[in-house]
């Protein structure tokens, strides 16, 4: 047997594990759409993916330490505290949920130190064909496309396509918007083309969810991702394109969203949830006026009162994922989370400006989590699926770029 071909079938199986990594990773990124049953496709998917990894193999690095611990934490919080209501099964269900999407955020964090470029692409593949079907089939189901089946896809007259939730399709659709609009501002003209019609898709969709936070994330995300890549363009060129690519954008977004409010339907749904002055944000036992109360319980509750028990003491969920923490883990929890969060932001900028191969990716995965974090702040993201992907991935490129910038030759 000659050399080559002894490497040749050393090297075969190998190919055919990383093969087979990289479909269960796209099909892990497909899967998130649905989520409209629990255990949800996603579950099974990821379980499989990660069983696979831990055969196969795969390293904790030391610079996910922070993560690990606090993720950790947070848990042990929302543990400790359950053991006030430990007789409600739902309850313990939750708790065991929180764990697993834990876990599901150390495994991408960890399975990235190894063949990150590849890896990287397969699952955020993945996730921009999830997101392209479940905004086709909000769209569709909104204009009634879809016939009696549309129904299945609404709830109170919003788009929640595949999801069992118009805010949380709304809010997932921004990873796979922001990965299209990338394309648009830095891609060749066939990326833009293709990527603007692809974007536009999203964008109705994520109108059309009427979920003023998934708004107000994509936007302060797209900012975000825009300045970075305009930042860290290698010429003045590249950065007058950006800047023309973006007002011709914004034009055209804004031609497209007065196209689809210019139906009555749409029309007035938009003209309501824009609104400021809900019935349900204002008075002393609104959204906001939770908040303040929900903190003075927090302070006389250092184990907290247990998940889900927020809406026993008020008339709904705490909407504040900050404040959900220290409600459903106690003081351990809600300073877990919150440290998270500073941190992850924190570490996170660190290497926004590293020459890295997956740097447009980072910037992406960075943009994703600024909005998704600063959402957190008027919602709850406790169990989103889609926000333990981000997180983890963050913390992967944030450990593989450490080591890169390291490993890089020092100029004089």
């Amino acid at each position: 047997m000659s050399v080559l071909t002894a490497t040749d079938a050393i090297a075969a199986p190998r190919l055919a594990t990383e093969t087979l990594r990289s479909a269960l990773l796209w099909l892990t990124g497909v899967s998130g759409a649905f989520v409209f049953i629990e255990p949800s496709p996603y579950e099974y998917v990821a379980l499989a993916t990660i069983f696979l990894f831990a055969l196969t193999g795969f390293t904790l690095r030391a610079a996910l330490a922070p993560l690990i611990v606090l993720l950790i934490v947070l848990n042990v919080g929302y543990a400790t505290s359950l053991i006030q209501v430990i007789d409600q099964t739902r309850l313990v269900i939750w708790v065991v949920v929180s764990a697993y999407l834990a876990v599901t955020a150390i495994f991408y964090a960890a399975m990235l130190g190894a063949q990150t470029e590849s890896r990287l692409k397969w699952l955020l593949r993945g996730t921009q064909v999830a997101g392209f079907v479940a905004a086709i089939v909000a769209v569709a189901a909104y204009f009634r496309l879809l016939g009696g089946a549309s129904d299945l896809f609404l709830l109170f007259g919003r788009a929640r396509g595949t999801f069992n939730d118009p805010n949380v399709l709304g809010a997932f659709l921004v990873l796979p918007a922001l990965l299209a609009f990338q394309r648009v501002l830095a891609g060749r003209l066939t990326a833009v083309i293709g990527s603007g019609l692809v974007l536009l898709v999203l964008l109705a969709a994520l109108l059309l969810s009427f979920s003023r936070g998934a708004w107000g994330q994509m936007a302060f995300a797209a900012v975000a991702l825009m300045a970075m890549t305009f930042l860290t363009s290698r010429s003045n060129g590249e950065r007058l394109r950006i800047l023309l690519i973006a007002i011709a954008g914004a034009l055209v977004i804004a031609a497209f969203v007065a196209v689809l409010v210019s139906t009555d339907q749409v029309a007035d749904l938009f003209k309501q949830r824009a609104s400021f002055d809900q019935s349900y944000d204002l008075g002393y036992l609104g959204r906001f006026g939770r908040y303040s109360l929900g903190a003075q319980l927090a302070l006389e509750s250092p184990l907290g009162i247990g998940p889900l028990q927020f809406p026993k003491f008020f008339p709904e969920d705490p909407h504040n994922t900050f404040l959900n923490a220290f409600m459903s883990g106690g003081w351990l929890a809600g300073l877990s989370y919150l440290t998270l969060s500073a941190v992850t932001v924190a570490a996170g900028m660190r290497f926004v400006f590293v020459r890295t191969p997956w740097q447009p990716a980072y910037h992406v995965i960075y943009a994703a989590y600024l909005g998704v974090v600063a959402e957190s702040a008027i919602v709850d993201i406790d169990h989103w699926r889609h926000y333990f992907l981000i997180l983890g991935v963050l913390w992967g490129l944030i450990s593989v770029s450490r080591n890169y910038r390291a490993a890089a030759p020092r100029t004089a």
